[in-house]
């Protein structure tokens, strides 16, 4: 297939040669490719307020097939050669007495709240005899309530019927808005992504959330930008507090990373992590752990915030808010600061709080009973990849810059299942075609890793997607969790 090219933001987007890339109905490489790009769009357009030259002199270039390992970069990860990153024995798809139900266990709190809600010792055959007892949908909202984390599996059509399904359609892909403000504008970064962003028109009010048409010119991104200076690193010298786990957050601070910002993990002692993702999201990051439930540890955070440009965060929607830490509290004390929020179901309706993940919010929006159907197979079919965890990540750095490139002061929001209904709008391949294509293991895609010494061994990883005419893209160092 020929190559696909476009102007997006003052800047010439093309993405090469169409390589479907991954084994799928849905098409994941293009997705991919669009995600990256409308970063790199946004990144350019930064690097050429800094540089005082036309944005259209930085032209971004982003190959399908390179864009779409990116998306399963934690599949690529070795440590001194060995594999660093596998599901908990318990994380699995499990057959409930009227259907399918996904339980995720990765975090020992969550085993152990599934294992309570189901009467059952944590033993997987335990486990899958009180699934089997139960309903799906009972499964799923008893654990939900126990603050545990499953979804049932659905069809697109029982998911477009869900009242949650609603609630995300009425936000853009990419929300962006002044901190506290129900007026929200999609922005250049939607409208790159295919027109991704579900049809959202300027000026339709939708429950309570005017959509208003894009602010984005490149004109608020001189106030930072001169004030940084000339590099040929798109945002170096912006600071970045990210307060992230597992996949989405973290590749959104990882993206910003390669562009050159000054990108500061805050972890907390309290919560659980997982080593193999720390180490492949966390490239060109610092790290300092923080407890925000205490008041030195908000005390110190709020200190950061002050210096800082860009905050990330992806705790469950209202957490931050209740311990005083909300974009508003921010913004008190920094008015120039961007704000960026990734959920897995969005902000507002009946599941506007409910936590989730990746493999979760497949489950939910018909992705997987889609992919078994097609493929023919009795259990649950995910995507090739995390692509709704990546393409978020993607999504929220997209966001973060459009929003320094308005001149911050600016909240922006990405959910999961938002990126989900993207996917879902680019319609499908001709399964003959879409599962006919081979799934890349390490050996095929070894063009595109690179590898780096670290304190945990020496680091094969996937490199950073895409270029940017005359910039400087990639990693400043390995991540600094061993």
């Amino acid at each position: 297939m020929e190559a696909v090219a476009g102007v997006g933001f003052g800047v010439l987007i093309s993405v090469g040669s169409v390589d479907l890339a991954l084994p799928s109905v849905f098409r994941v490489g293009e997705f991919a490719a669009w995600a990256v790009g409308a970063a790199h769009g946004q990144a350019a357009m930064f690097l050429a307020a800094r540089n005082g030259v036309e944005p259209a002199a930085l032209s971004v270039r982003v190959e399908v097939r390179e864009a779409a390992v990116a998306f399963r970069s934690e599949r690529y990860l070795r440590v001194d050669g060995e594999a660093a990153f596998e599901w908990a024995p318990l994380s699995g798809d499990y057959e409930a007495a009227d259907g399918w139900v996904r339980l995720h266990c990765n975090f020992e709190h969550h085993a152990e709240i599934a294992c309570r809600v189901l009467g059952a010792p944590r033993e997987r055959t335990a486990v899958e005899a009180a699934v089997r007892r139960r309903g799906r949908f009972e499964i799923e909202d008893a654990i939900a309530e126990a603050g545990g984390t499953a979804a049932a599996m659905r069809t697109r059509e029982e998911w477009l019927a869900h009242p949650q399904s609603a609630a995300v359609a009425r936000w853009p892909l990419v929300a962006i808005s002044a901190v506290g403000s129900a007026e929200v504008f999609s922005g250049a970064t939607g409208s790159a992504v295919g027109g991704a962003d579900g049809d959202v028109s300027g000026g339709e009010t939708r429950a309570g959330v005017r959509v208003v048409g894009s602010m984005a010119g490149g004109v608020g991104s001189r106030l930072l930008a001169t004030r940084l200076g000339p590099s040929s690193r798109p945002l170096a010298g912006v600071r970045v507090l990210d307060l992230t786990r597992i996949i989405a957050g973290p590749n959104a601070g990882r993206v910003l990373a390669a562009y050159g910002a000054d990108v500061t993990m805050i972890r907390s002692p309290r919560l659980p992590t997982i080593r193999g993702l720390d180490l492949d999201l966390n490239f060109g990051k610092a790290l300092r752990f923080l407890d925000l439930r205490s008041a030195a540890g908000r005390a110190a955070f709020l200190d950061l915030v002050r210096g800082a440009d860009v905050v990330l965060q992806s705790y469950r929607p209202g957490a931050l808010a209740a311990l005083g830490l909300g974009p508003s509290d921010l913004a008190a004390v920094n008015p120039g600061i961007v704000h960026v929020s990734i959920s897995a179901y969005g902000v507002e309706g009946p599941w506007g709080g409910r936590r989730g993940f990746d493999s979760l919010v497949q489950m939910a929006t018909g992705i997987a009973d889609e992919g078994m159907q097609v493929s023919g197979a009795a259990h649950p079919v995910p995507l090739p990849a995390q692509v709704l965890d990546h393409g978020a990540g993607w999504l929220a750095a997209a966001g973060a810059i459009e929003a320094l490139n308005l001149g911050g002061g600016l909240e922006v929001q990405v959910s999961l299942a938002g990126v989900a209904r993207a996917l879902d709008s680019l319609g499908r391949l001709d399964p003959a075609v879409g599962l006919a294509v081979p799934d890349p293991g390490p050996a095929d895609v070894e063009d595109l890793l690179l590898r780096t010494p670290s304190a945990a061994g020496t680091l094969t990883h996937v490199r950073f997607p895409g270029h940017i005419a005359g910039a400087e893209l990639g990693w400043a160092g390995p991540p600094p969790i061993v």
